[in-house]
């Protein structure tokens, strides 16, 4: 299909006017549009729920076993008595 053949297909199509769109679709793509968004919203909320409570227990794991503090060396035997 050269380059006249494609022009000439796209006037056609261009020519013919709108088709007709069916009278429920409006609604139909509303009760969607709302639903994605509740879907949307309840996803977001569930991350949020997660992150936080990842964070709580990251806390509490941090606060109980004190990653922080050096542990006591058990390689060598405390010298006392000289």
């Amino acid at each position: 299909m050269n380059r006249t053949q494609r022009e000439a297909a796209v006037r056609r199509l261009m020519e013919r006017g709108t088709p007709q769109v069916p009278a429920d679709l409006y609604t139909d793509s509303v009760r969607r549009g709302s639903r994605m968004l509740r879907r949307r919203t309840a996803a977001r909320r569930l991350m949020w729920l997660l992150l936080l409570a990842a964070s709580v227990a990251f806390v509490v794991w941090a606060l109980t076993a004190r990653p922080w503090v050096e542990p006591p060396s058990t390689t060598t035997p405390p010298m006392t008595g000289w």
